[in-house]
């Protein structure tokens, strides 16, 4: 939403364009939206249509973004000057009353022009009163967070359709839904006391399990060659199966099962709450994130991982450490604490969209919690240091004698900004490393 550019209210306006150059123009943006078709045409035979329809859901997610800003910002007697998809230089727009809409060539995002944002910013005189830091409190605030409004509406509405379509998995509720054997082709100690899949696990070793995390951790309290009794619950009958804990591969006591979650299906009005409450717990969860992948030991991980995917493997060099039957190394898995670019949100989310389009409906979801909270951080450039400024300059009004309209000085802000900006271009240029050299796939 924010443009740092100022214009100076003595700047002439440009002089009309000859019908020649007009033409000239018009031809300019003609060849632009061709190249930007062919464009879409070669992503669409490369990556397939899930691509194109993943390219296109965030298009529409980061437009419905920037148009919770103009339209909040219109209610509010603001003016827009521009409202662009893209940034860079312009492929193609047109201008309807005061505000042009258009395309740039760089997609990396939006914006909303609107004057008057900051103190820095110099506007004619006549138009003051329609700038944004001329405006009360809470239509500031409501042009700020428009945005990350429309995000968590995006998410509400996609959870809710999940929810309603799918049911939702009760975690407390498992059951035995796979065996797995170990290494050699063993019967696992679970088949051998006679588990079978379907059975509901209701006590180990005497303690009582409610979660599978329960579960997990009343087996590896336990040693390898342990004899446990296991009470089961198989189609209302109790069964209690003594077995002998055999040793995982990789260390440590091994059963040899895996959960299964029931799914309950929801009408559409319990859905709406269950994705409230969703919502809210997944809010919390990114929060967490947010804060430990910008933490100094989190942005030094994340270093690290650049750094790892940068060094060759034994492939790369010619090493092998496995004869002409050796078995292919395991599918890498994501790495805690990596940040995925736009381009592997792309990626994976056409994966998942293959597979699942209920999962991908679930993911998108995620990516739009993710960002309306990411963009309230209180921080410029982003929305949620306007909402920082604003609520600074109303605190400044309140407890002053005199009750006047206070305005913050933001230009002392301007050293921190560009430090921001710094570290989320070196964020996201890891990240999009990292998403080219080690691709998270399914």
């Amino acid at each position: 939403m924010t443009d740092l550019d100022s214009r100076t209210s003595d700047t002439p306006p440009p002089e009309p364009p000859a019908r020649g150059a007009e033409g000239a123009a018009t031809g300019s943006s003609g060849v632009r939206l061709a190249m930007l078709a062919a464009v879409v045409v070669l992503i669409g035979l490369t990556g397939g249509y899930p691509v194109l329809v993943v390219i296109l859901a965030l298009v529409v997610m980061i437009f419905l973004h920037e148009l919770g800003h103009y339209i909040t910002a219109k209610a509010a007697g603001m003016k827009v000057t521009e409202f662009f998809i893209g940034f860079g230089p312009r492929i193609w727009s047109f201008h309807r009353g005061e505000t042009e809409y258009g395309l740039k060539a760089i997609p990396a995002g939006a914006y909303v022009k609107v004057i008057g944002m900051t103190q820095l910013e110099e506007v004619d005189p006549s138009e003051e009163d329609r700038t944004y830091r001329s405006k009360p409190y809470w239509r500031r605030m409501s042009v700020a967070v428009a945005g990350s409004t429309m995000h968590f509406a995006l998410a509400l509405v996609t959870l809710t359709i999940v929810i309603a379509s799918t049911g939702i998995t009760q975690e407390d509720n498992w059951n035995v839904g796979r065996m797995a054997d170990p290494a050699g082709g063993e019967a696992s100690p679970a088949a051998v006391a006679g588990i079978e899949i379907g059975d509901e696990i209701q006590s180990f070793d005497g303690v009582s399990v409610v979660t599978w995390d329960d579960m997990r951790d009343a087996i590896l309290a336990r040693e390898v060659g342990d004899t446990v009794t296991v009470v089961v619950d198989r189609a209302g009958e109790t069964l209690a199966l003594d077995v002998t804990l055999g040793e995982n591969p990789d260390g440590g006591p091994f059963l040899g099962i895996g959960p299964e979650y029931p799914t309950v299906s929801m009408a559409p009005h319990t859905a709406v709450v269950e994705s409230v409450k969703e919502l809210g717990s997944v809010s919390v969860l990114t929060v967490e994130a947010i804060t430990q992948v910008f933490s100094p030991s989190g942005l030094s991980n994340l270093a690290g991982l650049a750094v790892d995917a940068s060094r060759p493997s034994a492939d790369d060099t010619g090493a092998s450490t496995g004869g002409a039957d050796a078995s292919p190394p395991p599918a890498s898995e994501p790495d805690e604490g990596r940040v995925i670019s736009i381009f592997g949100i792309v990626g994976l989310s056409a994966d998942v969209l293959q597979e699942d389009p209920m999962a991908a409906l679930a993911l998108f979801a995620l990516v739009n919690i993710f960002i309306g909270i990411f963009n309230l951080i209180p921080l410029l450039p982003l929305d949620g240091g306007h909402v920082a400024i604003a609520t600074y300059e109303k605190g400044r009004e309140l407890f002053s004698r005199s009750r006047e309209r206070y305005y913050a000085d933001v230009g002392k802000l301007i050293p921190l900004t560009y430090g921001v900006i710094f570290v989320l271009v070196g964020v996201g240029l890891i990240a999009l490393y990292l998403d080219i050299a080690d691709p998270i796939r399914l």
